[in-house]
């Protein structure tokens, strides 16, 4: 691998996210796409941009991301997750900035699953005592 290029994993909910970082012009590419098309809500391409933002390297990198798993919102944050990681990579300076926001924490809550017996993972049926 170049040495100007950077890799991490990304994890959230179900959703994993392969993350390239490179020296560009700010380009933003999830499964070969540009972001906007790719996460057509507004507010998933924000999630994604936060660590960039956070370190002031918004245009200085090209980010490409191969995402598979989940819904919208578990892949935004598992691409999130992997370009802070990549950012440290890059520079041990960004650490610090990167924690305090919060973007270097995996979020470990996942989907509780469904019981027998119910209506859903703790919803149960109602009770009728007659």
């Amino acid at each position: 691998m170049a040495d100007n290029k950077n890799y991490a994993t990304g994890r959230r909910k179900s959703a994993i996210a392969k993350v390239w970082l490179t020296p560009g012009t700010g380009q933003i590419t999830v499964n070969r796409q540009p972001i906007t098309d790719y996460f057509r809500r507004g507010t998933l391409g924000l999630i994604v941009k936060q660590p960039l933002e956070c370190t002031d390297s918004l245009g200085a990198y090209d980010v490409k991301a191969f995402v598979n798993g989940g819904g919208w919102s578990g892949q935004a944050g598992a691409v999130r997750l992997g370009i802070a990681r990549c950012l440290v990579a890059i520079d041990e300076k960004n650490r610090k900035p990167l924690r305090e926001a919060g973007y270097l924490t995996r979020d470990s809550r996942k989907v509780e699953r469904k019981k027998y017996g119910r209506k859903k993972a703790r919803k149960s049926f109602q009770f009728s005592k007659r």
